[in-house]
């Protein structure tokens, strides 16, 4: 039984010694006999008792049967890892000279690192040496940006990870028998068993099957500053990839840069490994629900409570339609739930329930406004336009990108059912009487929602692209979209045209060309309503930097939104470049605050960066707050 406190009471010899013991358990003999949560634990305990101690600095590989040596050209190390979102951002704050340096983001795959050149494949040893496996390309296809195809036949370098997919695991491996007549219990054991194997001809004989994932395969680009907006879809995407995975790589996009950073004895400097560090358990999955979004239908899955690191989960997402179709996942199956660091529980695998308990879970007909639902893959959507689900879903993603952050889901209903509100438009013309209509507001509630709506006329044209919900541009996109273009611009272009921005493609053109005519009177009524900043070419000075810390009143995105209408670009850690850190009233002792008293960044407690703000509602007069009021 793995008992973290009894572990905390060990010496640093004794941890090394256990930790040695597990690492022959999963490296050598394939048998690990505890968790990567739990191995990960051990290994940040002997760091807290000797952050040099060489364990940490040891790059571990699978015992394989090897016909010789391998010397590395370049060394293949091993990654630093993060175990959450906070500390990847921190990672990336420390080498992103600038918020648009581009990161790549790529799957961790759990398998076996390798590299193919000159026609021998070898692994990645101590970093410096490998195992030539060689023999092993005759079970090898390799998935290349170039293609797919038989390892042997690919001419060029590829460095990857020896993986089994998930769909070859599932469809090929309960009729693959391993030495002992048995069948492997998981995909990475199997793999490593066959790389231990010095004879594989029983393995050709049942069709085995491995696969050498090139590492630039799948990849992902996105800037430091839109990394932590995109984090959630980055990871949705990841996990519905047919690959076992452990954790997410992100990585500087620039080789040159990256590579001047140097490496220490066990990573590169200019990449890290989110970890799923999360617990897994299983479950009975016993009914779907298909709630709204602005665009389409998500699939939750209802389960029986389990509990996960405290907590129990009765709910989890099943992503989008695709995912539940890929994984036959049906209601009545025995589903593994994982909750992973930042990410939301998810069903990671789905086993078949007993036959006559089965049943789909996949709607055809839409929950609000009985319209044929459309399967448009990855997504199921109802395209009704006057469906009061997705009316709903639809003005409530646009009032968060315009920035109207106080008015919620409860609220927008009330003002649609009651005040006759239909868009964005409709909010931009109520005044302080029209909100006082609605069930739980009073003078002083209604004001400050007023006085937020009102500050909202001041926008970026990157916030009004967002807030037209056209598929597939988020904030981020638009904002890259309108460094170069302006909407009357983007107005006037075809898609053709379109096509060719940076970060559009065709089927992002098609939408934007389709939704820009379809929603003209409605665009031209927005513009009427606010006043617009263009964003293209904009070549202002430098801006100062703002980090915020601890619990506060409102919502962080509320005093972000202040901090970027007074000027300020924000940051999410504190670094010497930063220009302010703002804390919570109590929280000047927080990590942040103690390092940034140790760089010399300024702190400001909250109250006072607020009355240092102009043009912030606590500056307006009282008597113009009240004027719609009549006082």
């Amino acid at each position: 039984m793995f008992d973290e406190n009894e572990i905390r009471k060990l010496n640093e010899n004794q941890l090394a010694e256990l930790i040695e013991y597990h690492n022959r358990k999963y490296w050598a003999e394939a048998e690990p006999e505890i968790t990567d949560d739990q191995y990960d634990f051990l290994m940040r305990r002997l760091a807290e008792l000797n952050p040099a101690h060489p364990l940490l600095s040891a790059v571990n590989a699978p015992v394989v049967a090897s016909s010789g040596k391998v010397i590395h050209r370049d060394p293949m190390l091993s990654l630093d890892k993060a175990y959450s979102l906070d500390e990847v951002m921190e990672w990336a704050a420390k080498y992103a000279r600038t918020p648009d340096e581009r990161l790549l983001v790529q799957p961790k795959y759990d398998g076996i690192s390798a590299i193919w050149s000159g026609g021998i494949l070898a692994t990645r040893g101590d970093g410096e040496t490998g195992e030539n496996i060689s023999d092993k390309v005759p079970l090898i296809e390799l998935e290349h940006p170039k293609g797919i195809m038989p390892l042997a036949e690919f001419r060029e370098q590829a460095r990857g990870e020896i993986v089994i997919r998930d769909d070859d695991f599932k469809n090929l491996y309960p009729k693959i028998h391993n030495r002992s007549g048995g069948t492997y219990k998981n995909s990475r054991n199997a793999a490593a068993g066959i790389m231990g194997l010095k004879d594989i001809a029983m393995m050709l004989h049942q069709h085995a099957k491995l696969t050498l994932v090139d590492y630039s395969l799948h990849s992902w680009t996105v800037t430091f500053g839109a990394l932590r907006g995109a984090w959630d879809d980055l990871v949705q995407k990841i996990e519905a990839m047919p690959y076992p995975m452990d954790g997410i790589v992100i990585k500087l996009a620039d080789e040159t840069y990256s590579r001047s950073l140097g490496n220490t004895a066990h990573h590169p400097r200019g990449q890290i490994a989110f970890k799923f560090s999360g617990v897994r358990r299983e479950s009975k999955l016993r009914n779907v629900e298909w709630s709204f979004g602005k665009n389409c239908l998500t699939p939750v899955a209802e389960i029986d409570p389990v509990e996960i690191s405290g907590t129990t989960i009765r709910h989890v997402t099943l992503h989008n339609l695709q995912n539940v179709i890929d994984k036959d996942i049906m209601i009545g199956d025995t589903v593994t739930v994982e909750r992973a660091g930042d990410v939301i529980p998810y069903i990671v695998s789905s086993e078949p329930g007993a036959e006559g308990e089965r049943k789909p879970c996949i709607i055809t007909e839409c929950p609000s406004c009985h319209h044929r639902l459309v399967q448009d893959l990855p997504e199921l959507r109802c395209v009704n336009p006057e469906c009061p689900e997705t009316r709903v879903m639809r003005l409530l993603a646009a009032v968060k990108n315009i920035g109207i952050e106080r008015l919620g889901e409860p609220n927008i209903r009330k003002m649609m059912s009651m005040l006759g509100v239909k868009d964005l438009n409709d909010i931009f013309k109520l005044k302080i009487t029209d909100i006082m209509k609605l069930e739980g507001f009073q003078a002083l509630s209604a004001t400050n929602l007023y006085n937020e709506i009102q500050a909202a006329r001041n926008v970026p044209d990157w916030q009004v692209l967002a807030s037209l919900n056209i598929k597939g541009i988020g904030p981020n996109i638009a904002k890259s979209i309108l460094k170069n273009h302006t909407l009357s611009e983007l107005e006037s272009m075809n898609a053709e045209a379109l096509a060719k921005i940076d970060g559009i493609g065709p089927e992002r053109a098609s939408a934007i060309e389709q939704e820009l005519k379809i929603q003209k009177e409605f665009i031209d009524g927005l513009l009427s309503c606010v006043s617009v900043r263009i964003t293209k070419n904009n070549t202002d000075e430098k801006k100062p930097t703002v980090c915020f810390t601890g619990k506060m009143p409102e919502k962080r995105s509320y005093y972000e939104k202040l901090a970027m209408e007074n000027g300020y670009e924000l940051a999410d850690s504190v670094t010497s470049s930063l220009s302010l850190l703002v804390t919570a009233e109590g929280d000047s002792n927080s990590s942040k605050a103690q390092k940034a008293a140790r760089l010399g960044v300024k702190v400001m407690q909250l109250k006072d960066w607020l009355a240092s703000l102009s043009g912030t509602p606590k500056a307006e007069k009282e008597e113009d707050l009240f004027s719609g009021l009549g006082f």
